[in-house]
């Protein structure tokens, strides 16, 4: 592997190592450029200015070991020139673990705080972990949403990484059974009673200045969604949620769609419902919990299941309804 110069961006080529065979060109750039957004990445490879063994290729070509990636120049802040997260991010991020073995770390990560840095965010959740757990190999194993609270995973290990990968693989092509994700919303309104399946597609636009929005569309990515009503507080109905793809903004596009926004979205939910909650209960952000996560290692011998009470904001909210 070639080192750039001090001070100045040069391209390098990287020899694929015996760990990373099989990983995908778009998540094998983003082990090798720390802290790139995920659309610049694929921005270099679609222009053609990242290269394996000397061509083109696509950003969801499988590597194999020994393959030579030429990356080009690219500025980004290093985690040194960033700085260190702020005493009180590194707490709550500390006091937010809720389980670790050998290969696995798990946070209740907070609401506010984003799972990984970029779009001007110096410092997400995993970025402070590796502040906090200087040297350790820590890589997320999926995402939630900056707003949304709840069960984060971190790999410790190349191995575990590279099977809960393949589990999320799973689940995007809808087959569900490689992990199973609960979560607990607020919708406004009141929801009928039992379960209420919502399958709609969904399709990632960008709106000006590159933000995401997310909408209903036949020619999105299938997705699927169960709301199940577990009781109603104040007009509103406190469910329990189960899906079995995992999109962008799936939850809250889906509730949004069926005419019960997520309490507290700012982004797809009723601006009047979400000022009356405000003012009633003191609801000041998404009421949107990712509570447990169910998966098995090993081929399927070795379960886990990770869990993350609600968070306090959230219960004293429904008190108060």
């Amino acid at each position: 592997m070639t080192e750039p110069a001090p001070g100045r961006a040069v391209a390098r080529t990287v020899r694929v190592p015996d760990d990373r065979d099989g990983q995908r060109l778009d998540n094998f750039l983003l082990g090798q450029l720390k802290g790139a957004p995920r659309s610049l990445v694929y921005k270099l490879v679609r222009s053609g200015q990242v290269r394996v063994n000397g061509g083109r290729a696509k950003a969801e070509r499988k590597l194999a070991t020994g393959d030579e990636v030429r990356i080009p120049p690219v500025r980004l802040e290093t985690e040194a020139g960033r700085g260190t997260p702020a005493p009180g991010l590194l707490q709550r991020i500390e006091a937010s673990i809720v389980f670790e073995d050998a290969r696995l770390l798990a946070l209740d990560k907070p609401s506010g705080v984003a799972s990984h840095g970029g779009s001007g965010i110096s410092f997400g959740a995993i970025e402070t972990l590796r502040a906090l757990r200087p040297g350790q190999t820590l890589e997320l194993a999926h995402r939630l949403d900056r707003d949304t609270s709840g069960v984060l995973v971190v790999a410790k290990k190349r191995s575990a990484l590279a099977e809960l990968q393949a589990l999320m693989r799973e689940r995007e092509g809808g087959a569900g059974g490689g992990i199973r994700k609960r979560y607990l919303t607020l919708l406004t309104g009141r929801m009928p009673d039992g379960t209420m399946s919502v399958d709609a597609p969904l399709h990632v636009g960008l709106r000006q200045g590159g933000e995401r929005h997310v909408q209903v569309n036949p020619d999105g990515k299938p997705s699927l969604s169960h709301f199940h009503l577990l009781e109603r507080r104040g007009g509103q109905s406190y469910c329990e949620v189960r899906i079995d793809t995992g999109r962008t903004h799936q939850i809250r596009v889906h509730a949004q769609h069926i005419g019960h926004p997520v309490a507290g979205d700012d982004k797809y939910g009723d601006p009047e419902a979400n000022r009356r909650l405000r003012d009633k209960a003191g609801l000041r952000r998404l009421f949107l919990h990712a509570a447990s996560l169910e998966f098995a290692l090993d081929d399927g011998r070795t379960p886990y299941t990770i869990n993350a009470p609600l968070a306090p904001e959230l219960a004293e909210v429904l008190d108060r309804l």
